[in-house]
């Protein structure tokens, strides 16, 4: 289940994220955000990132 999580982004991303997803690399801005913070988390999980 899929649950909104409202956030705030500065505009230069959002411009960014909107390019993205003019050239068809994401379905929307959500799937995006998401492949994001996946990849984030592996990097995170596998040591390359600490926090």
């Amino acid at each position: 289940m899929k649950i909104p999580f409202p956030v705030s982004l500065d505009e230069e991303t959002i411009k960014w994220i909107s390019k993205r997803l003019e050239q068809g690399h994401y379905r929307n801005k959500s799937h995006l955000v998401e492949e994001a913070l996946k990849s984030f988390k592996k990097k995170v999980e596998s040591g390359k990132l600490e926090r």
